[in-house]
């Protein structure tokens, strides 16, 4: 199957369909520990503040998104130059209030030949969420597949970004995270620096909690852009929910912003104490903490090499793996929602909670229906339904386990 899938892609690239996509899996997975580290060097940090110009990002009663996330990555770079300076080498991707486009983020992180990707982020929800203006908390997340619908609504407007540029069509031309090609490409470009990532975003968001007092929501992953698309370990943080009007004012606030940055900077020297040496070649003096007013303290604890990934989240319509369609000899007639080139895990957000999936294979593909009719006025039926989150759904006769016709 992997060999099918790196000739899908290379024929894919010839044909300059997935030029983005390659490109970028090609950095990630050339990116291996130690790839660039010949020589001794600095460790380079990115930090990236979310959103800008333009750009507001989620918009609160009093401020905004890009306001908060400049500040923070600001007092934080300051700190990580203060503290850390001698061998740690901070590049910004933007350090004033301009819009940069997600493609020219990652660009800036892979050009600097970062060793890590911090993206800063405030949180929000719909207006029409009930909870809108109590829900709380920070989240960090990692690279990966969207693991529940709340997970896949925040990427989503993390991403939406992207529409702001008049060529985001070409630009970002193969990036799609609802797609079985970005998901194959999420597989094989995580992989290398995944574990790091998990580590270091465990580190933020305990950090976040203990230091920052922020309520803990937990460690995610999802399918950002700007995760995608850089070649090192990389997170994205959600300091607080902006839509909540305490948390707001906590955001808002110098205290609050020392606070939260001084949280970020203590997870680095613990992230530093643990990778740092093998980047720079020799002997690193151990990082030490700040409290929220920027005194140093102990050495930061080197980070747990042997993390857990986040736990797995569970969505509430989660059911049973899909099974293959028997071949019984019975003619029926079944709704068909996708296509696969493998099968969907158990709950895969792709089948978006409906019940009675199975699939049938065809053309090296397996094609996924929903239910089984014994008449095309049944299926018919069903086929309004299922429409809703399949809009290009269709009907197919099947018999003894096989395709032999399709309605419209």
């Amino acid at each position: 199957m992997k060999a099918f899938w790196l000739k899908y892609f290379r024929a894919e690239a010839l044909l300059g369909r997935c030029r983005g996509v390659v490109a970028a899996a090609a950095l990630a997975l050339c990116a291996l520990p130690g790839a660039h580290e010949c020589a001794a060097r600095d460790f380079v940090v990115v930090l990236d503040p979310g959103h800008g110009g333009k750009d507001f990002g989620a918009v609160g009663k009093i401020t905004n998104e890009k306001t908060i996330v400049l500040d923070v990555a600001k007092i934080l770079g300051s700190l990580i130059d203060k503290n850390l300076g001698e061998k740690v080498n901070t590049v910004f991707t933007r350090k004033t209030d301009v819009f940069i486009p997600l493609s020219e983020r990652a660009a800036i992180a892979n050009k600097a030949q970062a060793d890590l990707f911090i993206s800063i982020h405030v949180n929000s929800v719909d207006k029409r969420n009930r909870n809108r203006a109590t829900i709380h908390g920070c989240q960090v997340y990692t690279l990966g597949l969207h693991k529940t619908a709340e997970n896949l609504a925040v990427a989503k407007r993390e991403n939406a970004v992207m529409e702001l540029e008049a060529d985001h069509t070409v630009k970002y031309a193969g990036f799609d995270p609802n797609s079985l090609e970005s998901d194959i490409i999420f597989e094989l470009s995580q992989n290398k620096r995944l574990d790091q990532s998990i580590e270091f975003a465990d580190a933020v968001h305990s950090e976040l909690c203990a230091g920052a007092g922020r309520a803990p929501k937990g460690v995610r992953q999802a399918g950002f852009w700007v995760l995608w698309a850089t070649s090192m370990p990389s997170v994205l943080v959600e300091l607080d929910f902006i839509c909540n009007p305490d948390s707001e004012r906590y955001l808002n606030s110098d205290s609050g912003k020392r606070a939260l940055a001084a949280s970020i900077y203590n997870a680095f020297c613990s992230y530093l104490n643990t990778y740092g040496e093998s980047v720079t070649g020799d002997r690193m003096p151990s990082a030490k903490r700040v409290s929220t007013g920027g005194k140093e303290g102990d050495a930061a604890p080197a980070l747990k090499r042997s993390a857990a990934p986040p736990p797995r989240e569970v969505c509430p319509e989660e059911q049973a793996p899909a099974e293959a369609i028997p071949a019984d000899g019975t003619t029926e007639w079944r709704v068909q929602i996708l296509a696969t080139g493998s099968p969907l895990p158990a709950g895969s957000p792709q089948l978006k909670g409906l019940k009675d999936v199975s699939y049938y294979k065809e053309g090296g593909m397996l094609k996924y229906t929903a239910g089984s009719y014994g008449s095309a006025k049944e299926a018919r039926k069903a086929l309004g339904k299922v429409r809703k989150k399949f809009p290009e759904a269709f009907i197919v006769v099947m018999r003894g386990g096989k395709r032999v016709g399709m309605e419209k």
